[in-house]
């Protein structure tokens, strides 16, 4: 049996660490190993806990989820990253998932949810929250496209790597992108190499980001 996932809640609310440790508690899959009500206080823990994973919220006192993320790349690399968010923290979110988180998750999200976020992430995936992703699609339409300076500059995507790319961003493995375009898992690689180079992403992330700010999708 896989050891459970050793697991930081990070909020100055301890009403929100409550809530997702009643989903977690009962299952020996997960194990709540500490609990931190802002960044700096996380940090201090880890210099003694084993930790697998960090659930953190973005707006917290002295220091908040955006720094506590750069810290932990920089200090405890192996540790992956979950951003806690609220309906409408579009542009924080942007910036967690620029320092290395690798999803976000809605405060009020149910037990199903979190759980699929956490295994996802532990499985070396991505988790973001439908309803965050479409918020943070709609209020980017609402702004103006950037000017067409930059975009002359930009490789432009052929069809079928934007279908690769659609399908990265609904959270399909190398397999099931394969599966779903009748291709081998091998070009799927070579396709996702060539979206990481013509976007500039370091990684899937990026690659979220990149179809958001471009607002390349207009169903997802």
């Amino acid at each position: 049996m896989m050891d459970s996932v050793k697991i930081m809640l990070v909020d100055d609310h301890k009403m929100i660490r409550e809530g997702i440790k009643t989903y977690l508690a009962e299952d020996p899959k997960y194990d709540i190993v500490g609990e931190a009500k802002n960044g700096i206080d996380c940090l201090k823990q880890l210099e003694n806990l084993e930790v697998d994973l960090i659930l953190t919220d973005l707006h917290m006192p002295e220091m908040d989820g955006i720094e506590l993320a750069r810290e932990v790349k920089e200090k405890h690399p192996d540790i992956k990253l979950i951003a806690l968010t609220m309906m409408g923290e579009s542009q924080h979110i942007k910036q967690m998932l620029a320092e290395g988180a690798l999803g976000y998750l809605l405060k009020n999200c149910g037990e199903t949810e979190v759980k699929l976020a956490i295994q996802n992430v532990m499985m070396g995936g991505t988790y973001y929250s439908p309803e965050v992703t479409n918020i943070i699609m709609n209020n980017i339409r609402k702004v103006k496209p950037k000017s067409g300076s930059n975009v002359a500059m930009e490789m432009p995507l052929t069809d079928r790597e934007k279908e690769v790319l659609k399908l990265i961003l609904k959270e399909y493995t190398n397999q099931e992108i394969a599966d779903e375009l009748f291709i081998s898992v091998r070009t799927v690689d070579a396709h996702k190499r060539n979206l990481l180079d013509k976007t500039g992403s370091k990684n899937v992330a990026g690659l979220v980001i990149y179809a958001i700010d471009r607002q390349l999708f207009d169903d997802l």
